[in-house]
């Protein structure tokens, strides 16, 4: 059992440095989103892809490890909390310690990803509709009312108001 544990608090403290990684990857990636750098934005994604990759492994380390120690306790898997092994170790103070250290600090590291993450999502967001209103922008420009002007032969010119370019270039 003291095993199991082990192999246990070892994994999560694995998977609070990966999440560490996350986290300041995702720090790096909010300037680049602010400043719409799209090649290092695809840089930072694919180190995150291996970082998840590396994080999607240790949880099923961690997944295993758990259903031994429920085995071993002859508790149900599906209902064994990490929350419940650390009060199950009340006898044992120093793995108690030593399993809520790991677990507390994997917790702080997820909401810190998730609260860098929701931030980064809501700067993509607000990218997003900035570029939805400039294209908007740009067709109504293209549908405004024509101006009055009449060129020598007395025919409307067909001018539009504001604007001085025929047809959006979109390679511009």
């Amino acid at each position: 059992m003291a095993s199991l544990m082990e192999d246990l608090i070892d994994v999560l403290e694995k998977e609070s440095v990966e999440y560490g990684n996350l986290l300041n990857l995702s720090m790096r990636k909010t300037p680049v989103i602010v400043s719409e750098d799209l090649e290092q934005l695809a840089k930072i994604t694919d180190e995150e892809q291996l970082i998840v990759s590396r994080i999607n492994h240790l949880d099923n380390i961690r997944n295993e490890a758990v259903k031994d120690i429920a085995n071993v306790l002859n508790k149900d898997v599906t209902t064994l909390k990490i929350a419940d092994l650390i009060k199950m170790l009340g006898t044992r103070p120093e793995e108690q310690q030593k399993l809520a250290a790991a677990f507390d600090s994997l917790k702080e590291v997820v909401r810190n990803v998730a609260r860098i993450n929701e931030q980064n999502r809501e700067l993509i967001q607000s990218a997003l509709e900035m570029v939805q209103f400039n294209m908007n922008l740009l067709h109504s420009m293209k549908a405004a009312p024509e101006t009055a002007n009449y060129n020598k032969g007395a025919y409307n010119t067909g001018d539009v108001i504001g604007m001085t370019q025929k047809s959006f270039d979109a390679k511009q």
